[in-house]
C-alpha cells in the first residue's frame, strides 16, 4: 500500500504575489472550488493581515469549500496570528501557518538578531498559534541556506511546542536537488520527535530546480508538498502541482500517492491562466500547448504506430483530449497522412507522394503549417467546406469614436447581417457575430501572435471557445488582426455548429 503525500496548494497566496496577477475575492473562490474538485488537501487562502482584501478572501473561501483544510499565513507576530485566527473562524478545517527566517542572511540582515533569539520567537509563535487551532504549521524561511545543525534545533523545538507540520522552504531556489534531499534526511536523522509532525517541502524555481528539489525532499521523507498551479509564484515561481502529481503517478515504484484527480489538471491550468492573465509557456511540462505535440518525423511516425514510443503520459490523464501532431519540415508521410485523415481527406499513395513534396516546399517557407494549408495542397478548400463563412466585415473605430462593426455571414448558403458596438473593434465584431449565432459561447483563451516583423505583419490568432462545457479551438491568420480574430472565432464555432 502506497504512502500518502499531502498536497498543499498556495496558488492563492504565494502564486498570487506575481505582479499584475492579483485576483478579487470572487475569482479566488472560483479557483478554491476548483482546487477542492482537483483533490488538494490544504488550500493556503491568503495572508490575512496583509490587506482587508486578503482577510476577506480567507473568510469567504472558508465558507465556500468543505473538505480541504484552509490555511492562513502569518509572521511570527502575535497580531498576525490573532487576525489569521479571526479570518479562519468559518473554516471547517483550519490551519495557521506561522514562522520566521532561520538562515544567517535573515537572522543578521533582516532581523538584526541572533540564533538564540530567533529560536525563542519560533517557540513563542508556535505556542501562541496553538491557542487558536490544533493544526499549526511552522515555516523556517530560507531553510535552504540554513545550517543543518541549527535548522534541526529549530525544527525539534517547534515540534515540542506543538507544530503539527514543519515547512522546510528553499525560499531562494538555491539548493541543488541532492543538497535539498540530504537536508530533509538530516532532519529525520537528528530531530527527536520528528515522527510527531509532517515535514513539508516548499521550493522555488529560481534556478529551475523546484520540482527536482521537491521530489528529492519527498524521497527523503517529506510527506507534504507546497505547490502552485502552473508553477506560478514570486520571481521564477514555485514547484508546479501538475508536475509533482504526474511524476508520482508515472513512477509508481516510488510508492507514494496523492488525492489529485489528474483529469482535472488541464482545465484548472487554463482557468488559473485566464483569471490571472498569465499565459502558460508552450513548452511547459504537462500543461503547455506543446507538451504532447510532436514535430519530428521520426517521433510522429512512432507515436502514430504506438503512442508509448514517445509519450510517457496519456494526455487524457491530465484532461487533454489527444496528442498533437505538429506539421513541420521535419514531418514525414505518416504525419501528413494522419492530418489529412483527421480533416476527412483520403488520398491514394501516389497523390500523397505528390502532396508531400509540395508540403515540404511550403514547410521550408512557413513557420507553422495550418489545416488550411494542408487542404489547399490536397486540392480542398476548408472555407468552402465550413458551414459558416465570413462574407464581409466592416469596422469603424478611432479616438473619441465608439467602435462599431458590421458583419455578414454565409450559413449553409443563407446570408445574415448584423451590427453592434463594443469596447473595442474586436469586441464590437464579436458582439455582432453573436447576434447571428445565438449560442451560449465563452472565450476562454485569446492569443495574438505576429508572424513576421514590420507594419505589414501577418497576425496569427488562436482562440479557445467554450460551448456547453466543451472547449473548441479556432485559428486564423490575416494582415487585419480584427478579421483574423473574427475568423478564428468562426473557425471554433464551425466545430460545434452542425
Amino acid at each position: 500500500m502506497s504512502e500518502k503525500l499531502f498536497i498543499f496548494d498556495t496558488t492563492l497566496r504565494d502564486g498570487e504575489q506575481v505582479p499584475g496577477c492579483q485576483l478579487n475575492t470572487i475569482e479566488k473562490i472560483e479557483i478554491a472550488k476548483s482546487l477542492e474538485t482537483l483533490g488538494v488537501d490544504i488550500i493556503e487562502a491568503g495572508f490575512p493581515i496583509s490587506s482587508p482584501g486578503d482577510f476577506n478572501s480567507v473568510v469567504e473561501i472558508s465558507k465556500a469549500v468543505t473538505w480541504p483544510t484552509i490555511c492562513a499565513l502569518t509572521r511570527a507576530v502575535e497580531k498576525d496570528i490573532d487576525v489569521a485566527a479571526e479570518a479562519l473562524k468559518y473554516a471547517k478545517r483550519k490551519r495557521i501557518h506561522t514562522g520566521i527566517g532561520t538562515s544567517t542572511y535573515h537572522i543578521q540582515y533582516k532581523f538584526n538578531s541572533t540564533q538564540a533569539e530567533i529560536l525563542e520567537r519560533a517557540i513563542a509563535c508556535t505556542k501562541y498559534a496553538k491557542r487558536y487551532v490544533d493544526d499549526v504549521e511552522f515555516y523556517c524561511e530560507d531553510a535552504g541556506r540554513t545550517d543543518n545543525e541549527y535548522l534541526a534545533r529549530v525544527v525539534e523545538a517547534v515540534i515540542q511546542a506543538g507544530a503539527t507540520v514543519v515547512n522546510i522552504p528553499d525560499t531562494t531556489g538555491y539548493c541543488l536537488p541532492s543538497e535539498y534531499g540530504e537536508k530533509i534526511r538530516y532532519l529525520f536523522e537528528h530531530v527527536k520527535g520528528i515522527e510527531k509532525a509532517v515535514i513539508s517541502t516548499h521550493c522555488h524555481n529560481d534556478l529551475g530546480m523546484a520540482t527536482a528539489n521537491t521530489i528529492n525532499g519527498i524521497l527523503n521523507g517529506a510527506r507534504q508538498a507546497e505547490v502552485t498551479i502552473n508553477g506560478i509564484g514570486e520571481r521564477a515561481g514555485n514547484t508546479s502541482l501538475e508536475e509533482v502529481a504526474m511524476i508520482l503517478k508515472s513512477h509508481k515504484e516510488i510508492g507514494i500517492s496523492t488525492n489529485i484527480n489528474t483529469q482535472k489538471i488541464f482545465p484548472l491550468s487554463r482557468q488559473v491562466s485566464s483569471l490571472m492573465n498569465m499565459p502558460v509557456q508552450p513548452n511547459k511540462a504537462i500543461v503547455g500547448r506543446n507538451a504532447f505535440a510532436h514535430s519530428s518525423g521520426i517521433h510522429q511516425d512512432g507515436v502514430l504506430k504506438n503512442v508509448q514510443t514517445y509519450e510517457i503520459i496519456n494526455p487524457q490523464d491530465v484532461g487533454i483530449d489527444e496528442n498533437n501532431i505538429a506539421l513541420t519540415a521535419r514531418s514525414g508521410h505518416a504525419a501528413l497522412k494522419h492530418r489529412l485523415q483527421v480533416l476527412g481527406v483520403e488520398l491514394s499513395p501516389e497523390k500523397l507522394d505528390m502532396v508531400y513534396e509540395e508540403f515540404l516546399k511550403l514547410a521550408d517557407k512557413k513557420k507553422d503549417i495550418h489545416d488550411d494549408d494542408i487542404l489547399m495542397l490536397a486540392g480542398k478548400d476548408r472555407s468552402e467546406m465550413q458551414r459558416i463563412r465570413l462574407e464581409y466585415l466592416q469596422v469603424t473605430s478611432g479616438v473619441g469614436v465608439r467602435p462599431v462593426a458590421s458583419i455578414g455571414l454565409n450559413i449553409a448558403g443563407e446570408k445574415f447581417e448584423a451590427a453592434a458596438s463594443g469596447n473595442g473593434p474586436v469586441d464590437a465584431a464579436i458582439k455582432a457575430l453573436k447576434q447571428i449565432i445565438r449560442r451560449t459561447m465563452t472565450i476562454q483563451e485569446f492569443l495574438i501572435q505576429a508572424i513576421n516583423k514590420g507594419s505589414d505583419d501577418m497576425g496569427k490568432v488562436h482562440m479557445q471557445v467554450e460551448h456547453e462545457g466543451v472547449n473548441y479551438y479556432g485559428f486564423s491568420a490575416n494582415t487585419d488582426i480584427i478579421a483574423a480574430s473574427v475568423e478564428a472565432y468562426i473557425d471554433a464555432i464551425n466545430k460545434f455548429v452542425k
